[in-house]
């Protein structure tokens, strides 16, 4: 009956749903990118609000086209590659890092219908990307051959590896409530209440893993300028750092997407609210805002620790919080089971 079916299926609406399907992937990563591109300027204006200072306010109305200046100078910088750096790696580096960054979106939706790919093994894919993303920063600073890039690599490759660990035991959490790894599956299963709630600590921990994971203040040790001057791009510029810079910025969004989707409902409205005129991807939006300027605040308000501090902090603290967090969800699904 099915091979039917897709027998009589017009080839013509075949091509369709693929080219519309393309079309939608394409869309929502420009506008991630865009976004990601627009995090620099959004970034110094609410600093600058936040430390009651004047932020960029020279180029365009409000600085309005600050981030315009900006991405021409990138763009017309010499695009330089050392004469003692492994090229080909060297070359490698940010494209893996711009690439394993904007892939990850692939699993997101942010709507009930929109959205690239709608995995089964969603929450997988990601942290497969994660993963991957290591290899970009050993690269870069591996490839360098520069020892404050080589130790910015190796510390970044550590810390990235280790709260990657942390990061997924908190996610077990959700998947065990959920019963998927599917992200719309996740969203649904929230409509009576938020995951925030019952996962309370594993959003905490997710927080915490999130950040380090993307390198950012108070977890920008791989980068500390005191210490390792600017870390594992040290000797990059032009467009490959470019690159690099707005991989972390896509980071910072998606982070704050994963948050939205797995604890506080995705698209869902607040309280299970039926408003008709306003679209579920609005509620999305708004979310993953929120935790960008969060992310932003941490920056601006947070002292950097020790590298030693914080590798303690995350196996001493993190690790046991992961753990007893998923060993108690377990036991009070099984409960509610029995």
């Amino acid at each position: 009956m099915n091979q039917e079916i897709i027998r009589q299926t017009p080839l013509w609406a075949e091509n369709w749903s693929i080219a519309y399907s393309v079309v939608q992937a394409i869309v929502i990563l420009l506008v991630v990118v865009l976004v990601a591109a627009l995090m620099s300027f959004i970034e110094r204006r609410l600093l600058a609000l936040w430390q009651d200072r004047y932020g960029p306010n020279r180029v365009g109305p409000g600085g309005m086209f600050q981030i315009v200046a900006d991405m021409l100078k990138i763009m017309f910088k010499e695009d330089w590659t050392p004469k003692f750096a492994d090229k080909l790696t060297f070359r490698l580096a940010p494209a893996v890092a711009m690439a394993t960054a904007v892939l990850s979106f692939m699993v997101i939706p942010v709507s009930p219908t929109l959205g690239v790919a709608d995995m089964s093994i969603g929450l997988l894919f990601f942290m497969a990307m994660a993963g991957i993303a290591v290899y970009a920063v050993l690269f870069g600073g591996w490839s360098s051959n520069n020892k404050y890039a080589l130790l910015g690599g190796l510390r970044s490759a550590a810390q990235t590896i280790s709260y990657e660990v942390f990061l997924g035991i908190s996610l077990m959490g959700v998947v065990a409530i959920a019963g998927s790894f599917n992200m719309r599956e996740i969203v649904e299963a929230q409509r009576d209440v938020w995951f925030v709630i019952p996962q309370f600590l594993g959003f905490l921990i997710f927080i915490v893993a999130g950040v380090a994971v993307t390198h950012r203040h108070p977890f920008d040790q791989p980068e500390a300028e005191q210490e390792l001057a600017e870390g594992y791009h040290v000797e990059y510029g032009g467009m490959k750092w470019g690159m690099f810079f707005v991989a972390e910025y896509v980071n910072v969004v998606l982070i704050s997407a994963l948050i939205v989707t797995l604890f506080f409902g995705g698209w869902l409205a607040p309280f299970n609210l039926e408003i008709p005129f306003i679209p579920p991807v609005f509620w999305f939006i708004i979310k993953t805002a929120f935790f960008v300027m969060m992310f932003v605040l941490a920056r601006g308000s947070l002292m950097r620790p020790r590298y030693d501090q914080v590798m303690n902090f995350g196996w001493k603290i993190c690790l046991p919080l992961a753990l007893v967090n998923l060993l108690v969800t377990g036991a009070v699904i099984l409960m509610n089971q029995a």
